[in-house]
């Protein structure tokens, strides 16, 4: 086969220019594009370096300023339950005070009442003492024939009531 016996005559200059070729490419890409590589994956790394130096500083200022956010709505909220106590107290008080007055009215309207009362009670005790005594004058001079005086009728009624 002749294509066997041009392999030993073609074999070295074929060699040869696979490695010509060879050397070139990586002439060309190792002095080329390695070194452009090189400095994108840098660059790259850096940039992600710097982006998560800057994100951790975002959240270091995030903490922060959530942890000022908590003190000052706890200020607030421990201030909001002092302004409720305080309302609390003054309410009560203005309520104290308004029972006080009401309380007040109230027995001043208890007094005049029992007075009232007790007024009506002499009034009404006057008035049984004078029928007793006119029933006990009669019921004398009916029974006993007698008549008593509206003086002696009088003392009897008064002791009777006063006993029972």
């Amino acid at each position: 086969m002749p294509q066997i016996e041009q392999l030993a005559t073609t074999y070295a200059s074929q060699v040869f220019w696979l490695l010509v070729c060879f050397g070139l490419v990586f002439f060309v890409v190792g002095l080329g594009l390695l070194p452009k590589v090189t400095s994108t994956v840098d660059l790259r790394d850096r940039q992600i370096a710097d982006d998560l130096a800057a994100a951790e500083a975002a959240r270091a200022a995030a903490d922060a300023e959530e942890e000022a956010w908590r003190v000052t709505a706890n200020k607030q909220r421990a201030e909001a339950q002092a302004l409720i106590a305080a309302a609390k107290v003054g309410a009560a008080k203005a309520t104290e005070a308004s029972l006080a007055v009401a309380a007040a009215k109230v027995d001043e309207t208890l007094a005049a009442a029992e007075a009232r009362i007790g007024a009506a009670r002499q009034a009404a005790l006057g008035e049984i003492e004078s029928v007793a005594v006119e029933a006990a004058q009669d019921i004398v001079s009916r029974l006993a024939g007698l008549s008593v005086s509206t003086e002696q009728a009088q003392g009897a009624v008064k002791g009777a009531l006063a006993n029972g």
